[in-house]
């Protein structure tokens, strides 16, 4: 997996959250999310999981046997979303429908996405 490639991700979504705050907790997230990053990039080329049109990941089929390594992904997401709602005067849903569609743009050919209607489709 080319995880050069999705590196983007973690310092883009974790940019925000040093924008609000430099703290110790930040670094946790940042830290969290780049070592699980290797296993989701495996896990969105294999399409077990896909992005959602609200910015976090979630199963396409049946397979949820990383069901913690997920949750604890869209938690940290989550965190991240509402540390930059704060920080820009919005919401934590705003900011993850935005992310989704920055998302969907560095997507892989082949990676599941959500459209604006729920529907599951391919890139």
């Amino acid at each position: 997996m080319n995880q050069k490639r999705y590196g983007w991700f973690v310092a883009t979504v974790v940019a925000g959250v040093f924008l609000f705050s430099a703290s110790a907790f930040c670094a946790d997230i940042k830290a969290r999310m780049k070592d699980r990053l290797p296993r989701i990039i495996e896990l969105k080329a294999a399409g077990i999981v896909g992005e959602t049109n609200q910015g976090f990941l979630a199963f396409v089929g049946g397979n949820h046997s990383e069901q913690a390594l997920i949750d604890a992904e869209n938690q940290d997401r989550q965190l991240v979303y509402g540390a930059i709602a704060k920080q820009q005067g919005t919401t934590a849903d705003v900011v993850g429908r935005r992310r989704a569609l920055q998302i969907a743009e560095n997507a892989k050919p082949g990676e599941w996405l959500q459209d604006a209607g729920g529907k599951w489709v391919q890139k």
